[in-house]
């Protein structure tokens, strides 16, 4: 399917908290309960809409393990999208965050878009309120939101937020667009790509 954009996303976060099963929602609409833990990197994509053009979205999903740490950090480069993620059933998941975010802002631009993933929401047992996630959130300037992957729960909302954001940046010229060197994003078919209601080809 032709596109106008490609975006680049990452997801990360401690060992079990659903990033695999987040990522396996999103590309594929299903759920697996026996799915292990990812080693290393495991990749999807998926074509959607945002404001009307076709936007491809290229997903690297990133092992939790400390020993993986190394492959993790080497995928954070040219990404323009993110989401961190935890499992609201276990606080230490959440109080890992701001060592993963740390990590995160060392290596990715800094006008990559990051979201905040409060993930397994379906669950009646709890140990991360709502609004510790909304205010660790705020205190960071991330884009806040709360799944569920195994009943599919806010989990496109999540994807397309991003999506949504970087197109809009790119339509207020925030990216440089004529020098293809864009970390995170890549030209597609030049008559589908449309900024401030002009069609804009890559030059290079």
């Amino acid at each position: 399917m032709a596109y106008a954009y490609m975006f680049k996303y990452i997801i990360v976060g401690d060992s079990f908290v659903g990033k695999s099963s987040i990522l396996l929602s999103f590309t594929d609409k299903r759920f697996d309960s026996h799915k292990g833990p990812t080693i290393g990197i495991e990749f999807g994509i998926r074509t959607v809409l945002v404001a009307g053009q076709p936007v491809k979205l290229q997903i690297w999903d990133t092992a939790g393990q400390e020993r993986y740490q190394s492959i993790t950090r080497s995928y954070y480069r040219g990404v323009i999208g993110a989401l961190l993620v935890y499992d609201i059933s276990r606080r230490d998941t959440f109080t890992h965050l701001t060592k993963w975010l740390e990590d995160m802002r060392k290596h990715v631009g800094s006008n990559t878009e990051i979201m905040l993933v409060g993930n397994k929401s379906d669950l009646a047992r709890r140990e991360v309120a709502f609004e510790e996630g909304e205010r660790f959130a705020n205190e960071n300037g991330l884009i806040f939101l709360e799944t569920s992957a195994k009943v599919a729960d806010h989990v496109d909302e999540a994807f397309l937020r991003i999506a949504h954001e970087i197109h809009g940046k790119i339509q207020k010229g925030v990216y440089d667009l004529t020098t293809c060197q864009m970390h995170g994003i890549q030209l597609g078919t030049p008559e589908l790509m449309i900024v401030d209601g002009v069609s804009s080809a890559c030059q290079c």
